[in-house]
């Protein structure tokens, strides 16, 4: 272990007790102290020796202490003269002398009026504040008669130079251990800050962004290697100047606190931003950090790539969930409005309502956009397995894991989204950690001993009546009460019923690959469609345009189109159309006024309705093809 602390005794006895107290009351830590014994002549010869070995902290005392502090620039620990130590020298002497001076420096003598006090008597207090002045002083007092010194190693070698005897102050053990006991903190204090400081220094040169720092009179004191990439200049060239010198666009563009603007260096555009350095609330200088934007939209592009490959990518917008009916604006208000914040979001609704392309939509425009997006089906999973995708597992945690862990859903979500799905089907034993994890924002891996921090927004969905669920017992009310902090209601198709003829023409668009040919549908189709019943909700009704459009010949869906791609679906179609135009009548056949081919449409027509629109059914009755039944009615 490396010596930290240099413990410097200008005489023996300092020497002897300091071993005697690193011993008693740092026996596990004796390697980090190095005595040594020397007088004020010799003590900065020896200390400028052990510097050069890695000593960080002094501890001294007496005119000794005083001398180095001023001489090296390292902390010096004074070793402090109490009261009892000068007390203690007093009452060591056989007999107490008529004239007593007691000298030192002024860390050594303090509290001789106390001592006077105690004693009954008067000193001298021989204050010397410099060691050239101690011979002077010490001679001065002798002439006026003191005959007896008390003090540090200097005063007493004087007082027997000028032929009387002295005392030596020695210092208490219990003064060595506060001020052995303080070097080691500072020590300690003085590695971490060196730490610290090569840990800046490090980020600061190792940073993608270019860093200036200026200091109050806004002159470069710093400019790290990516600075001299961006102005191509290298940092003796530029530190003591003013940072509009290099750079006119700051000065012009007057950048204030905080703010961000985009600035043009050689032909690349940059972000710059500044920031102040306040040290007790006074202005010492300012940070500047320039961005550059190709990089940074690189990064951005990367990230989002890799993310991507992970499926933790939200592929839909907010603009993906169509609709300008009131329902839809009120949602979608609602969505714009709680994604700018972190709380957890409830959405319910009916299967099929588009709960999870809003959930990606919310993401997208919150400030979690850059993380990740996960999604998980609770109902998709046995128990034991949704454990574990969710909170992960470490090596071994039980039968078949996979070798070396796995990370659960909550960690691959860290800095995103967690999206939980039908979260009324989470079992109750399950419901209890989610509960915690929302509220402890940690998790632990099964069969992990660790905490694992995460940072991650719940938005989780139902189409279930969870207060009804939570009133039967099937669901923890402390869970819903922590998941229903904000709430959206997702329509059903039947409450923006105004939006379908856009979700039509839309979805015509976005699908074109499925039959190129197509350009159009009618606004009569539209208005059926409108009158249809969809308890599929938006899913039911994507299927059932891909059905139309794969079916569809020519280049625009007709009314028909529609009443053909669906004749195995006559619940959809009877729901609130009453057939509207399709024959229902179980009557004669009119043949007034009517030529053969109308006759045989009329036919068919009533047959297939006799039939429940059953084309099977129908073709078999009338003895043809069922694909001939089809066309005949197509092309009517």
């Amino acid at each position: 272990m490396k010596e930290q602390v240099l413990f410097i005794a200008p005489f023996k006895k300092l020497a002897e007790d300091a071993y005697l107290v690193i011993e008693e009351r740092f026996s596990d830590k004796k390697d980090l102290f190095k005595v040594v014994e020397a007088d004020l002549v010799e003590a900065e010869e020896v200390v400028k020796k052990y510097i050069n070995d890695g000593i960080e902290v002094i501890v001294s005392r007496g005119g000794t202490a005083s001398l180095l502090e001023k001489e090296v620039d390292i902390p010096m620990v004074y070793i402090q003269v109490t009261i009892t130590d000068i007390l203690q020298s007093l009452l060591e002497l056989k007999k107490m002398p008529d004239n007593i001076g007691i000298a030192g420096f002024e860390n050594m003598i303090y509290g001789v009026e106390e001592i006077a006090k105690i004693l009954n008597t008067n000193f001298v207090e021989i204050l010397i504040s410099k060691a050239e002045e101690a011979d002077m002083k010490i001679n001065r007092a002798i002439n006026r008669g003191i005959d007896f010194i008390v003090g540090d190693a200097i005063s007493v070698k004087l007082a027997k130079k000028y032929g009387i005897n002295g005392k030596f102050i020695n210092s208490g053990k219990e003064s060595i251990y506060r001020a052995l006991q303080e070097a080691l903190l500072i020590a300690k204090v003085r590695r971490q800050d060196e730490h610290k400081s090569e840990m800046i220094r490090t980020i600061i040169q190792k940073s993608h962004d270019g860093i200036i720092a200026t200091n109050e009179e806004n002159r470069i004191s710093l400019f790290n290697p990516e600075a001299e990439k961006i102005f191509h200049r290298i940092k003796y060239e530029v530190l003591g100047k003013k940072v509009e010198d290099i750079c006119s666009s700051i000065n012009e563009k007057k950048l204030n606190e905080e703010e961000e603007l985009l600035i043009n260096i050689y032909n690349k555009q940059y972000l710059i931003k500044k920031s102040s350095i306040y040290v007790k609330d006074v202005n010492k200088g300012s940070i500047y950090s320039l961005q550059n934007i190709s990089e940074m939209q690189k990064l951005e592009r990367n990230i989002r790539k890799k993310l991507s490959s992970k499926g933790l990518v939200a592929k839909y917008s907010l603009e993906d969930t169509i609709g300008k009916s009131p329902a839809c604006v009120k949602m979608k208000n609602k969505a714009k409005k709680y994604a700018l914040t972190n709380s957890t979001i409830l959405i319910t609704g009916e299967s099929g309502t588009g709960k999870e392309m809003l959930v990606q939509g919310i993401h997208n425009i919150s400030d979690r956009a850059q993380g990740p997006f996960v999604a998980l089906n609770c109902a998709a999973l046995p128990e034991n397995l949704l454990e574990s995708e969710l909170f992960g597992y470490v090596d071994g945690a039980f039968t078949g894991a996979k070798r070396g862990g796995r990370q659960g859903m909550f960690e691959l979500a860290h800095g995103g989204t967690l999206f939980l799905d039908e979260i009324g089907e989470m079992p109750l034993s399950l419901q209890s950690r989610i509960l915690r994890v929302l509220q402890e924002r940690e998790v632990m891996p099964l069969g992990g001993e660790s905490i694992i921090p995460i940072d991650v927004r719940i938005i989780a969905a139902t189409n279930q009546n969870l207060s009804k669920m939570v009133e039967e017992g099937r669901f923890r009310s402390d869970l819903y009460y922590r998941l229903n902090i904000l709430r959206i209601h997702m329509p059903t198709l039947a409450e923006r019923k105004e939006d379908i003829p856009l979700l039509a023409d839309k979805l015509l668009q976005k699908m074109q690959d499925i039959n190129p040919n197509l350009k159009s549908i009618t606004e009569e189709a539209k208005s059926f469609l409108s009158n249809c019943k969809w308890p599929g909700n938006i899913r039911q009704f994507v299927n059932m345009m891909e059905r139309i459009m794969l079916l569809t010949d020519g280049d625009t869906i007709t009314k028909q189109d529609v009443i053909n791609a669906y004749e195995d679906d006559k619940e959809i179609l009877t729901s609130n159309n009453n057939e509207k135009g399709i024959i229902e009548s179980t009557e004669p056949i009119n043949t007034v006024d009517k030529n053969l081919a109308q006759m045989e449409i009329e036919l068919l027509r009533k047959v297939l309705v006799e039939e429940n629109y059953n084309y099977t059914k129908a073709a078999k009755r009338l003895g043809i093809h069922r694909t001939t039944l089809w066309r005949k009615l197509k092309n009517k």
